[in-house]
């Protein structure tokens, strides 16, 4: 016989990390709802880990100061002064769209779609290294002096839910910290549920291979008979109500998501926008896809690692042309995803987020390489009532530090709270008698990139 402690033992253990934003039902945040509909009713939030260099791609500098020597002070250990040498930027830009917005020839199909995006190119952070960089970039604090949420998950408690049988919070990709995927004070329930392309989008979820659905479905029987019974008895313990409940829908989740990741019916020219195929774009082309498939049914906020793992494999400290393989695996999948929830009708209300913990500097470390840079660097965002083809801020002649409109890292998550119809000024949590809230620092909502 499992005792109750066992019992709850094991159900953390199972469903803690692999349900994660299954359990969020209902929106626990009535209070921060704005009148009348939001513009975004999804968020796909492309992440690239370990620092996109900003003036290599969408933040175009001449050379004129290249093999100066700059004072680079706050960087390096112990907060050093020093000197380092401005290299030069290799790449070619060209101007897309009717708004003519230069765009670096590492990115010519996203080049091809910038009239759907605002490109923000003054973003800052106070942290430069990568991983309090990317817990800030998360939860929008410096420090993680208490277990903050992720915006995910913020979004998922507030809102809760749109589709009972798939969660609210979805991950694919490895990122690179698990605070992206924490709920943290609001507990496991609202953390991120990970999915991966595939047969087996949640492991250790799915059903084994030789059973039959008709196997199931008598199993999915029986389980709700003994569910029933066990609330009978238990009727006054909410935490093992809130386990059984977790069980029936990991149940309908086994059933529903399988359908979700099979590409099979996809038709061919649909998996070519996205490169799937190819060698270089079928992996992120099918993580792209997958998630537009989740927008389609009803997940709220899906959030994409590119190259995570470590400090990420866009940390370019070595040689700037290791960004060049991977700007080729994320081009073509991101227009396509953009071109594909445009055709569909989508993308009016799904607000895609295109971004890197930081940019880098326009000096090296005595290699080709940059350094990371948290003072200046540039996010893209299109649909979900974004005002595609504009251009906001800028940072200085070298691209070392936002100067023009610049945007603290919690701008960005006003932003994207206010399109999915959330006031980020009550955004607040009440936990042990403090009150915490996800924004409370920076300027509000982009609003110049507004519709």
């Amino acid at each position: 016989m499992l005792t109750r402690r066992k019992l709850l033992r094991l159900a953390n253990g199972f469903l803690g990390t692999a349900v994660g934003s299954l359990w969020a039902a209902d929106g626990r945040l009535p209070a921060a709802l704005l009148p009348g509909a939001p513009r975004a009713k999804s968020v796909i939030y492309i992440f690239l880990c370990g620092g996109m260099s900003h003036i290599d791609t969408f933040d175009p500098k001449d050379n004129k100061y290249a093999g100066t020597m700059m004072d680079a002070i706050g960087f390096g250990d112990n907060n050093a002064p020093m000197k380092r040498p401005v290299i030069p930027i290799l790449r070619t830009y060209k101007r897309y769209g009717q708004a003519g917005i230069p765009v670096s020839d590492w990115f010519p199909h996203v080049g091809g779609v910038i009239d759907e995006f605002a490109v923000v190119r003054s973003m800052y952070c106070h942290q430069t290294n990568h991983f309090p960089a990317v817990i800030e970039h998360s939860t929008g604090k410096p420090l993680r002096q208490f277990e903050h949420p992720s915006l995910g998950s913020w979004v998922t408690y507030a809102l809760g839910s749109a589709n009972k049988n798939l969660p609210s919070f979805v991950n694919i990709g490895r990122p690179s910290s698990p605070v992206q995927l924490t709920g943290g004070y609001l507990g496991a329930r609202y953390s991120a549920t990970p999915f991966q392309p595939g047969d087996t989008p949640i492991p250790n979820l799915a059903a084994p291979a030789s059973a039959t659905r008709a196997e199931r479905d008598r199993q999915m029987e029986a389980l709700t008979a003994l569910n029933a019974e066990f609330r009978a008895e238990y009727a006054l313990d909410s935490e093992i109500a809130a386990r059984v409940q977790a069980y029936e829908l990991a149940g309908n989740l086994m059933r529903t998501a399988p359908a979700i990741v099979d590409f099979e019916k996809e038709p061919g020219h649909v998996k070519a926008l996205y490169g799937v195929g190819e060698k270089e774009t079928d992996d992120f082309g099918r993580q792209l896809l997958l998630a537009r498939r989740l927008v389609e049914n009803g997940v709220r906020f899906i959030q994409l690692c590119h190259a995570g793992g470590g400090n990420g494999s866009w940390d370019a400290h070595g040689d700037m042309e290791t960004h060049a393989p991977l700007c080729r695996a994320v081009d073509k999948p991101v227009a396509g995803l953009i071109q594909d929830l445009k055709q569909r009708g989508l993308l009016d209300e799904t607000l895609v987020v295109f971004t890197s913990e930081f940019g880098r500097t326009p000096w090296s470390q005595n290699t080709t390489g940059r350094d990371h840079n948290g003072k200046g660097f540039s996010t893209l965002l299109a649909g979900g009532g974004v005002r595609g083809g504009v251009v906001e801020g800028a940072t200085d002649e070298v691209g070392y530090k936002a100067v023009d409109k610049p945007h603290y890292i919690s701008d960005l998550q006003a932003t994207i709270l206010q399109q999915m119809g959330l006031n980020y000024k009550k955004m607040d949590f009440n936990t042990n008698g403090r009150a915490f809230h996800l924004i409370e620092e920076g300027t509000g909502p982009i609003q110049a990139i507004l519709r």
